[in-house]
C-alpha cells in the first residue's frame, strides 16, 4: 500500500476515534478516486481542493468544521492571512503554542 494511502487510513482512524474533529490530507491526485471512495463509503463529509503539481488537499471531518473551512480557505494556503492561518492550525489540532508563535511571526512580518 502506498504511503499516501497508509496516512489516509491513519487519519480516518483518528477521526473515527474522536482524536481529531477535522483532518487536512495532502496527497497525489492519482489516489483521488480511492480516497473519496473511502470517505463516501464511511459517510464522512469532505472538501477537495487542488494544490497544483498533481497534489490535492482533502479536508474531512465534522460538518461544522468543514462549513468554517469553506469560508476561511478560499485561496491557496500560502495566501492565508495570519489570522486565517492561525484558525486553520487550531482547527486541525496543531500545537497551540506553536500556532501562537507562528501567528506572531507572520503578523510582525506583514506590518
Amino acid at each position: 500500500m502506498p504511503v499516501d494511502l497508509k496516512v489516509l487510513s491513519n487519519h480516518i482512524y483518528e477521526y473515527r476515534k474522536g482524536v481529531r474533529n477535522m483532518v487536512l490530507f495532502t496527497f497525489n491526485e492519482k489516489y483521488k478516486d480511492y480516497a473519496l471512495g473511502r470517505l463516501q463509503h464511511q459517510g464522512i463529509e469532505y472538501i477537495l481542493q487542488p494544490v497544483g503539481n498533481d497534489r490535492l488537499n482533502l479536508y474531512f471531518g465534522k460538518k461544522e468544521c468543514l462549513d468554517a473551512i469553506r469560508l476561511i480557505v478560499t485561496k491557496p494556503l500560502c495566501k492565508l492571512s495570519p489570522e486565517e492561518d492561525f484558525i486553520l492550525g487550531a482547527m486541525l489540532g496543531y500545537d497551540i503554542c506553536a500556532q501562537c508563535q507562528r501567528f506572531c511571526e507572520r503578523k510582525t512580518k506583514k506590518n
